[in-house]
């Protein structure tokens, strides 16, 4: 019977009560598959499955990104972030199993005694002690030691998705500098265009076969073409001194006249975006909700053990003698062994407000969750129309550009034979270079969508965190 009771307190020493509640992850609402198949009908892989490396395909973006993952200094924080929180679960896991300490002690003395003589005493000790061990009964420690933990995988989290928008944003700016030098390159050939029909316009007007209308309409289509040129140097600018920000070099060195322009293909690789239940498993922002609502429901079983007495032991063993070299003869051993029970009487409502506290926390934490996973499908929806919607209006902006191409030569062939006014010229100058510049815009907003649309569902691995 001894031994039952025996076996049976040290597997309850073991095992202890766990009095968090069972974890819950709220159900998700997201339908079976998305409401637009916006992707290419052949076999592709998942986004999922695709590493940002194989996403990438241009080269100089691909290098900016490696700089920016490797330099960026808010990307550094999330790192030192990992660490910490890392730290503070070792910390706490380690209160789940007992201390360990050794100490030795060496002690002489002298005074007088009765007699009237002095007498000198030795004492000499060596003890290895259990400091206060608290007997998890009611899983407190576990409970906080868990938090932490997932306190700490949520961190990660948040360095992987911190991660992504560091792809995201310099893949914005890329193609932001991109686009803009197309268009430089555009206002560029449409000034050289519009001040050769200036000096027509002006010869025309000298030998009085129009008037000087004309000739003003031709030199206010050049004064728009180089302020064009000019927003559009501005814009390149500015994506090259975002690019600076985020990778902490200076990008000139490194992107070189692009040998592939929007719209051409190569840029990116194709990608499936699997089902919407593969969000919550792909996603970082989801998984680190999920690691928030775990730590948030760990603390209530940690509040609820507060209610509970706290039983700690502690003990000692080692050796004591008054002289040194009999310090470890037969009668020297000296232990001690003892144990305490703390039972909260009276704290004001202290153990009350926490468990209130851990309670509204774990509503937070689940409304978060819930939050998250309805952004994650919003953007994943918004990401499928969008690269939907761009297939169209790329077509139909390519198709009104050769039209108005068609338009312009027709219009110039005209007025320099005499058959029709600058006027139309003008027109027709304006709807070309308009045209020109939507195609420009929609093929590089084409290519930041397929990467908004890569990162939203999930992107694939970037490698495992710095520990």
């Amino acid at each position: 019977m001894r031994r039952e009771l025996l076996v049976a307190g040290a597997a309850l020493l073991v095992a202890g009560c766990n009095m968090a509640p069972p974890l819950q992850t709220p159900p998700s609402t997201l339908p079976e598959r998305y409401p637009v198949a916006a992707v290419p009908q052949e076999e592709v892989t998942p986004a999922y499955a695709l590493g940002w490396e194989q996403f990438v395909l241009d080269p100089q973006l691909r290098q900016l990104i490696a700089i920016a993952l490797d330099n960026n200094q808010d990307l550094a924080a999330a790192t030192a972030r990992i660490e910490q929180a890392e730290a503070l679960y070792r910390i706490q896991n380690s209160l789940r199993v007992p201390a360990l300490n050794a100490g030795l002690s060496s002690q002489r003395s002298g005074g007088p005694t009765p007699a009237g003589g002095r007498a000198v005493a030795e004492s000499h000790a060596l003890q290895v002690a259990v400091p206060a061990f608290e007997l998890d009964f009611w899983g407190r420690v576990a409970n906080l030691s868990e938090a932490a933990r997932r306190q700490y995988l949520a961190t990660v989290e948040a360095r992987q998705a911190f991660q992504l928008s560091v792809v995201g944003s310099v893949a914005s700016a890329y193609y932001i500098l991109r686009s803009s030098e197309d268009g430089i390159a555009l206002a560029r050939r449409t000034l050289d265009s519009r001040r050769q029909t200036l000096e027509l316009a002006r010869l025309r007007m000298e030998g009085g076969l129009t008037s000087s209308i004309d000739h003003d309409q031709a030199h206010a289509l050049v004064n728009q073409a180089e302020v064009q040129l000019t927003q559009f140097e501005q814009t390149r600018q500015q994506a090259l001194a975002w690019l600076r920000a985020l990778t902490g070099v200076d990008p000139e060195a490194i992107v070189e006249p692009a040998r592939m322009r929007p719209g051409e293909a190569g840029q990116l690789a194709a990608f499936s975006p699997g089902l919407p239940s593969q969000l919550l498993a792909n996603r970082p922002d989801i998984r680190r909700a999920e690691h928030r609502l775990a730590a948030a429901n760990a603390n209530i079983g940690a509040a609820r053990a507060a209610y509970f007495p706290t039983i700690s032991l502690s003990g000692s063993t080692g050796y004591a003698s008054a002289e040194l070299g009999e310090l470890f003869s037969g009668g020297s051993n000296v232990w001690s062994v003892g144990a305490g029970a703390l039972l909260p009487i009276f704290d004001m409502g202290r153990r009350k407000a926490q468990l209130r506290f851990s309670e509204a926390e774990l509503a937070e934490r689940e409304a978060e969750y819930r939050q998250a996973v309805l952004n994650a499908f919003r953007e994943t929806h918004d990401g499928l129309y969008a690269l939907q919607a761009n297939a169209e209006r790329i077509a139909s902006l390519a198709r009104s550009v050769q039209v108005q191409q068609n338009l312009a030569e027709t219009a110039q062939d005209r007025y320099e034979v005499g058959l029709s006014p600058y006027l139309e010229v003008l027109d027709a100058e304006r709807g070309l270079f308009s045209a020109q510049q939507a195609l420009l815009q929609a093929q590089g907003t084409d290519l930041q969508d397929r990467v908004n649309l890569y990162l939203s569902l999930g992107g694939g691995d970037l490698g495992p965190a710095p520990r």
